[in-house]
């Protein structure tokens, strides 16, 4: 039976939140020579966070996974070990004539 994927809503913890609509009201007042209340700045908060944040979500999963990806690709080389290697340290380097 296939799984179905449930969308995940990405929440903000209660301080992160709170940081995030004070940003909110800031720019605004800043760059929009407006003031946005608190309640319309968390709505506005809710609207990026659903319909723009599974965009960035995404784009920091498949970020993480090409970072993680590159790793497990060096791992040959980092973690390589030559074989049968015993009878080279018994070996005499040969003359020179």
């Amino acid at each position: 039976m296939p799984l179905s994927r449930q969308p995940m809503p990405i929440e903000l913890d209660k301080p992160v939140r709170e940081q995030a609509i004070a940003s909110i009201q800031r720019y605004f007042e800043q760059h929009m020579d407006d003031k946005i209340g608190n309640i319309a700045a968390g709505a506005l908060l809710g609207f990026f966070l659903e319909e723009i944040g599974p965009t960035i979500y995404n784009k920091g999963v498949a970020d993480a996974q090409a970072a993680i990806q590159a790793r497990v690709a060096e791992i040959d080389i980092e973690v390589h070990q030559d074989e049968f290697g015993y009878w080279q340290k018994y070996e005499r380097p040969a003359k020179r004539r």
